[in-house]
């Protein structure tokens, strides 16, 4: 077990809350408080998370990968909704593992446990990617935890065999691909910038502090553990990005389920769409006009109508 990296460069998380609300039209005196949350696990994984407001939450949201907690903070300050945002198993500020095991069956029974926890009342759960995936799990493993799903920009097909993308349009996900470190935070912010083009340099740059941090030699470095693994590292125990399996928990699903997909992206097909028609009848599918692959962050406001008009 790997504790996440350390960063020497000491900043307030939630120090740019407030200019994000002036940006989103929103009364920054009318932000809901944050707080960070470590949950230990029984295995003593430590999941971190941030707590939106002191109320019971009403939404859950798991980020997708390559992402942390943080990439909900837009979307929230305009919902202005209690809520808790967890960094999934080697993201953020939660540990790692050894085996470097990121996939949806470790997520969600890593999620489930900090829910028991926390003494989590039933949420509408919201995953997007990765965290999608993993919610499709979570909500097919412990239904009773929540009274809606809903479903980011992705399929159990997104992984399938001859899928390709373009890093253009894997967008800011290709640098996982990427070297791990860079020579400073601006190269950082460059190279993402570079990548996300229907998000401002500034919001951008915003994510980049809140996915890095800064290492004893001056150098900056990634928080999520997804690069090429040494040799000696243990396997994991299954093919954790092959998600196909996925259809059996989308197809038990009893919640009302609202799959988004981002207009721009090509990560969700129409036939993955189809099929989620066939598991799923009655499943809710919106397309969200001007947004890539991470909804949350390209067309905010949009997700929050989406989000309120499914749950009301």
């Amino acid at each position: 077990l790997m504790r996440a990296p350390v960063d020497t460069d000491t900043y307030d998380e939630f120090g740019y809350l407030a200019g994000i609300a002036e940006e989103e039209g929103v009364d920054p005196g009318s932000l809901l408080g944050c707080t960070r949350v470590e949950v230990v696990l029984d295995d003593d994984t430590m999941i971190s998370a941030i707590k939106w407001g002191t109320d019971a939450p009403q939404y859950v949201f798991l980020h997708g990968g390559g992402q942390n907690a943080h990439t909900w903070d837009t979307l929230l300050v305009n919902l202005g909704t209690p809520a808790l945002c967890l960094d999934l198993l080697g993201h953020g500020r939660s540990d790692r593992r050894a085996d470097r095991d990121y996939g949806p069956w470790a997520n969600a029974a890593a999620a489930a446990e900090v829910l028991d926890e926390l003494g989590v009342a039933p949420t509408t759960l919201v995953g997007m990617s990765l965290g999608g995936a993993s919610a499709i799990r979570l909500s097919a493993q412990r239904p009773e935890l929540f009274h809606h799903n809903v479903i980011i920009d992705v399929s159990p097909n997104v992984s399938k065999e001859g899928r390709t993308m373009t890093p253009e349009q894997r967008g800011s996900v290709a640098l996982i691909g990427g070297p791990p470190t860079y020579e400073s935070f601006d190269a950082m912010a460059d190279a993402t910038i570079a990548m996300s083009p229907l998000r401002t340099p500034e919001a951008v740059r915003r994510g980049v502090r809140h996915n890095s941090v800064r290492l004893d030699d001056g150098k900056w470095m990634w928080r999520y553990d997804l690069f090429p693994r040494e040799e000696s590292a243990p396997m994991p125990e299954r093919n954790w990005t092959d998600f196909q399996s996925l259809w059996d928990d989308v197809a038990s699903l009893k919640q009302p389920t609202m799959v988004v997909k981002g207009g721009e992206s090509v990560y969700v097909l129409p036939e993955d769409l189809d099929e989620y028609r066939e598991k799923l009848p009655g499943v809710r599918i919106e397309v969200v006009p001007g947004a890539g692959h991470a909804v949350q962050s390209d067309q905010p406001k949009a997700l929050r109508d989406l989000l309120t008009d499914f749950t009301s």
